[in-house]
C-alpha cells in the first residue's frame, strides 16, 4: 500500500522542480521584495509563534523565558531577512563588501568583522564583536571572489536545484534560516520536511514564507523517519541539508546496521547526492583563571548555567564539558554560584527522549552531583574522566561534565585546554572561552589570538556564548571544515551567512566582560546590561519581542522601551 504522503510530496516536488531555473534566473530586486514580504507575514505571526513554541515547549505562560522562543524564533529569523536584504542591496559590484572591515590576523589570515555593522548593532549589542576568519589565501584584494558566488553568472544563465531540507526540532529558526541559505547562497529550491517534534510551527512558518510557496519555490511538508527517508532518496532531488544527529546523516549516505558498515568500508555510500549538515558536538566551556571578582563569579555562573540551560539544554551548542583549572582558588566558588543558579532553573526537560538520555549519562558516571530543580529533572553534573563514553557524546539533556586541568599560568593552562578540547572532544561546532580581560593583557592581545588559533572549532566564543553567533545571522554557521561523510563529526558547510562569504574558516564573537552598569568600574564603556539570552534575565520575554518588532522596522522612537527594559533584566 502506498503511503499517504506519496502523493502530497510527490506534487510538491514536480512544482518545485518546474520552478527552479525560474529561481535561479530571479533578479536581485524580486529577491529583496520577497524577502519584505516575507518580514511582512513574518510579523503577523510572530507573536503566535512565540507563545505556541514556548506552550508546547511547557514553559509556564508569563515566564521570561518566553524570551527563548521570540530570540530564538521570530527575532533570528527577522534577522536573516534583514541581512539578506542588506547584501542583495549591494550586489552590484559586490559593493557591500566595501563596507566590511578587514584585518590581517597572526596567523596571516584575513579577518572580515560582521559585527557590528551599523548604527543599530552599535546601540543594542553594545561591546559585542563577530569577526569571520577566512580560509589561508582569501585577503581583502580576492574577497569578491570570496563571495556571494552564484550571483557572478549573469541570471538567463543560471541553472537551479532541488533541495531537501530536514529541519531540527529544537530550535524553531534554525529550520526557516535553513531555508533560506539555500534560497540565497545556493540558488535553490526548497521542500522543507519539518520535525516531528516542532511540527506545531507549520501553519506559521507556511504563513511566513508564503510569498515563496505561492510562487513553487519552497514547499513545507509534515512527516515521520519514513517519509523522511522516502525523500532522501527521491530523483527529483539533488541536494540535502539537516540540522540534527550524525546518526541520521549517517543512515541517509552509509544505511543503517551491516549495510550501512560495510558501505563505508567499502567507500560506497547509498546516498551520493551532496549533503551539507550541522549535527552538534560535546562543546567545551574553557575557564581561564585569572583576578575574577566576586560580582565576576556570580556573573559568569550565570554565563555557564546559560550556556547548558538555555532552551532546557536542548542545543547543539549547549556546554557540554566545562574545563576548569586545578587548584584555582576561585574555582569552589564559582561552581557553587553555578550550582545555585541551575537550582533555580526549574524548566522541564519538554525533548522527547531527555529521561532515558539522562538514565545512560547516569548509568555511565562513576558518581554523579545531582542538582534538585523542583519538578524538573535534576541537572547532572559528573567527571568527563569516568568514562569515554562522555567525551564521545553529545547528551542532548541537563546535563554537564567538567575537566580539571593544571594551571601553572594563565597562558600554558589555555593552550593544555585547547589541545584537549581539540584532540579528546567530538565534534567541532562551537567552543566558549571565559577570560578576564587583564589576563588577556598579561598573555597579549596578538599572542592570545594566536592561541585561539588552535582551537578547531566553527564559531568561538570569547566571554560570550556560541548561541550568540547563532543569532547574529552574518555568522556562518556550522563545523569547523574539514569533516567528511566519511567522519562528519558537526557536519559539513555552513548556513547563515547573510553576507555570503565562501571560504570561511570560524567565526568568532567576543562580549563585555561584565554588564553594565557594573562595567563602568573597570573602566569599560559599552552599555550590554546582563544579556536577554541568559536565563536568569527577568525581562526578557519583553526585550525579545521588542527587539523582534524593531528589526523588523527599526526606529529611535523603539530604543527607550529596548533599553529601559534591558537595564530592568
Amino acid at each position: 500500500m502506498t503511503p499517504l504522503f506519496v502523493e502530497e510530496y510527490d506534487a510538491a516536488l514536480d512544482a518545485l522542480d518546474a520552478a527552479k531555473n525560474k529561481w535561479a534566473q530571479t533578479d536581485t530586486a524580486t529577491r529583496i521584495a520577497l524577502l519584505g514580504q516575507v518580514k511582512d507575514n513574518l510579523k503577523s505571526v510572530a507573536q503566535g509563534w512565540a507563545e505556541t513554541a514556548a506552550r508546547k515547549k511547557q514553559i509556564p505562560e508569563g515566564s521570561p523565558l518566553i524570551g527563548e522562543e521570540w530570540t530564538s524564533g521570530p527575532y533570528a529569523l527577522m534577522s536573516g531577512c534583514n541581512g539578506f536584504i542588506q547584501t542583495l542591496s549591494g550586489m552590484e559590484g559586490k559593493t557591500y563588501l566595501d563596507h566590511l572591515p578587514t584585518r590581517i590576523l597572526p596567523t596571516g589570515q584575513t579577518a572580515v568583522k560582521v559585527l557590528p555593522h551599523s548604527i543599530w548593532d552599535h546601540l543594542l549589542l553594545s561591546g559585542v564583536k563577530a569577526e569571520v576568519w577566512m580560509q589561508k589565501g582569501v585577503n581583502a584584494a580576492n574577497l569578491g571572489k570570496n563571495a556571494a558566488l552564484v550571483y557572478d553568472e549573469p541570471a538567463s544563465q543560471r541553472r537551479g536545484k532541488v533541495a531537501l531540507v530536514l529541519g531540527a526540532g529544537n530550535i524553531a529558526s534554525i529550520a526557516p534560516l535553513d531555508v533560506l541559505q539555500k534560497l540565497m547562497i545556493e540558488n535553490q529550491v526548497v521542500i522543507l520536511k519539518m520535525n516531528p517534534v516542532n511540527d506545531y510551527l507549520t501553519d506559521y512558518l507556511r504563513i511566513a514564507l508564503k510569498p515563496f510557496i505561492d510562487r513553487d519555490f519552497v514547499r513545507i511538508v509534515k512527516g515521520d523517519g519514513a517519509a523522511g527517508a522516502y525523500l532522501t532518496e527521491h530523483p527529483i532531488i539533488e541536494e540535502l541539508h539537516i540540522t540534527g544527529a550524525a546518526s541520521t546523516h549517517d543512515a541517509i549516505v552509509w544505511g543503517t546496521g551491516a549495510e550501512g558498515e560495510k558501505n563505508r568500508k567499502a567507500g560506497t555510500p547509498k546516498n551520493n547526492k551532496r549533503f551539507t549538515s550541522e549535527l552538534g558536538a560535546v562543546c567545551p566551556t574553557i575557564v581561564v583563571p585569572g583576578p575574577w571578582s566576586k560580582a565576576d563569579l556570580k556573573f559568569q555562573a550565570e554565563h555557564i548555567a546559560t550556556q547548558k540551560l538555555h532552551n532546557s539544554g536542548f542545543n547543539c551548542v549547549a556546554c557540554q564539558v566545562l574545563i576548569m583549572p586545578k587548584g584555582w582558588d576561585k574555582g569552589e566558588t564559582l561552581m557553587d554560584n553555578l550550582r545555585k543558579v541551575i537550582a533555580n532553573s526549574t524548566r522541564l526537560a519538554y525533548y522527547p527522549g531527555a529521561a532515558d538520555r539522562l538514565d545512560t549519562f547516569k548509568g555511565n558516571a562513576a558518581s554523579v552531583d545531582a542538582v534538585a530543580r523542583g519538578t524538573a529533572p535534576a541537572a547532572i553534573i559528573n567527571s568527563v574522566d569516568d568514562a569515554e563514553w562522555f567525551r564521545e557524546n553529545e547528551v542532548f539533556a541537563p546535563a554537564m561534565s567538567t575537566h580539571e586541568m593544571d594551571a601553572p599560568d594563565a597562558e600554558s593552562y589555555l593552550k593544555a585546554a585547547i589541545t584537549y578540547a581539540n584532540d579528546q572532544l567530538h565534534g567541532t561546532l562551537g567552543a566558549n572561552v571565559l577570560i578576564h580581560p587583564k589576563t588577556i593583557r598579561q598573555i597579549g592581545k596578538k599572542r592570545f589570538e594566536e592561541i585561539i588559533a588552535d582551537l578547531r572549532y566553527g564559531a568561538i566564543a570569547i566571554n560570550a556564548w556560541t548561541g550568540l553567533a547563532f543569532l547574529a545571522t552574518a555568522c556562518p554557521w556550522g563545523a569547523f571544515p574539514g569533516h567528511t561523510p566519511e567522519d562528519v563529526q558537526s557536519g559539513i558547510g555552513t548556513v547563515h551567512n547573510t553576507f555570503m562569504l565562501e571560504n570561511t574558516e570560524r567565526c568568532v564573537v567576543q562580549a563585555p566582560w561584565s554588564p553594565f552598569p557594573r562595567n563602568l568600574l573597570s573602566g569599560s564603556f559599552t552599555l550590554l546590561p546582563r544579556p536577554p539570552w541568559f536565563i536568569t534575565n527577568r525581562k526578557q520575554d519583553k526585550v525579545g519581542a521588542l527587539l523582534t518588532d524593531f528589526q523588523y522596522k527599526p526606529s529611535w522612537f523603539k530604543l527607550p522601551r529596548i533599553f529601559l527594559n534591558a537595564l530592568l533584566g
